[in-house]
C-alpha cells in the first residue's frame, strides 16, 4: 500500500497524478493511459467532495489483478479499481 497526502487543487495536486500514471505504468496498467488514471483520480477527488485547501489521500492497493485506489477528505471515502493484466 502506497499513501500520500495532496492539496484538492494547485501543482501539488498534479504532482498526485503524475506518481499515479507511474504507479499504474510500473504495476502494468499501461493501456489505461494518462487521461484514463487522471481521470480517475479526478473522479475520485470530486466524490469525497474535495476543493481548494481541502486535503486529500490518495491509498493505492495492488490486489490480485487489480489496481485499486481510495480517496479521503472530509470524512468520505470513494475508491475506484483499474484492470491489470494478468
Amino acid at each position: 500500500m502506497l499513501r500520500f497526502f495532496v492539496p484538492a487543487s494547485g501543482e501539488l495536486r498534479a504532482v498526485a497524478t503524475d506518481l499515479a500514471v507511474k504507479i499504474a505504468e510500473q504495476l502494468g496498467a499501461k493501456a489505461q493511459g494518462r487521461g484514463a488514471v487522471a481521470g480517475t483520480l479526478d473522479d475520485l477527488a470530486r466524490r469525497v467532495d474535495a476543493s481548494g485547501d481541502d486535503e486529500v489521500a490518495f491509498e493505492f492497493y495492488k490486489l490480485d489483478r487489480e489496481l485499486k485506489i481510495e480517496a479521503r477528505s472530509n470524512g468520505r471515502a470513494s475508491e475506484a479499481r483499474i484492470p491489470l493484466p494478468a
